[in-house]
This record gives C-alpha cells, sequence and structure tokens, in this order.
C-alpha cells in the first residue's frame, strides 16, 4: 500500500470528482471508464454492477488505474495505480446509496433496479503521482 499525499487527499475524501478506472479487456486493450467512487480506511472503492464491462474485468488480483481531476482545477489531478484486493456484494446497495448521497444528495440510488446485483471492489494503491 502506498500513503496518498495529503495535499490531494482533498480529492479523495471532501471534493466530488469522478474517478476514471481504466481496466484491461480480456484481449489485453485498456478500458475506461468514469465512476463515482469513495476512499476509506487507504482503500478506494467503487461500485457497479455485475454483467457490466468494468465489472467484467475486475476480480481480486486485477490490476487498475485511476485518474482524479479536482473540478474546480482541471490542471490538478491525482493518478493511483492498484490492485483490487476485495471484491463483495455484501452492503453493496447501501454503498451505492451512500455514493449517490455523495454526488447526487439523494438518500436512495435512483436507479436501482431488482435485475441488477451491485458489487463494490476496493483497490488498494500501490503507487500514486500527482500534478499541481
Amino acid at each position: 500500500m502506498t500513503d496518498i499525499p495529503a495535499g490531494f487527499l482533498d480529492l479523495l475524501t471532501e471534493k466530488k470528482p469522478l474517478a476514471h478506472v481504466a481496466t484491461l479487456q480480456p484481449d489485453g486493450s485498456p478500458q475506461v471508464t468514469p465512476v463515482w467512487f469513495d476512499y476509506t480506511d487507504g482503500v478506494v472503492r467503487i461500485n457497479t454492477a455485475k454483467g457490466r464491462i468494468k465489472a467484467r474485468n475486475l476480480s481480486a488480483g486485477s490490476r487498475v488505474a485511476l485518474s482524479i481531476v479536482d473540478p474546480d482545477n482541471a490542471y490538478r489531478y491525482i493518478q493511483i495505480r492498484g490492485t483490487v484486493t476485495k471484491e463483495t456484494t455484501d452492503g453493496a446497495d447501501a454503498h451505492i446509496d451512500s455514493l449517490a448521497k455523495k454526488y447526487l444528495g439523494k438518500d436512495v440510488y435512483p436507479w436501482h433496479s431488482a435485475k441488477e446485483t451491485r458489487v463494490i471492489y476496493e483497490i488498494t494503491p500501490s503507487a500514486a503521482q500527482t500534478m499541481g
């Protein structure tokens, strides 16, 4: 695990930027998706529904990169590289609700679907680079 530089923790804990998460497709080509996230206990957590491209590309042990740009200054950002260290459906519905609160100000994720199974991926940072 790597420490996130203190001068950039606001991007992970106070502001509401999207993280662009890069995963690898089965053929080795990259795939990038903007996602909601939170940062707790030194790990970045993202949430998606099973069956989506990023979910098909992610599992415990997957290597990923995230680019998080300051919404107030496009020339200030942090890039985090890391590994998926946990994949779970436990608490995933509550987690997406908490992300809806952070990003939309809503208590409940407005696009819940009984047809979807939500999953949380915990990403443990192994490197961080910053600019700005």
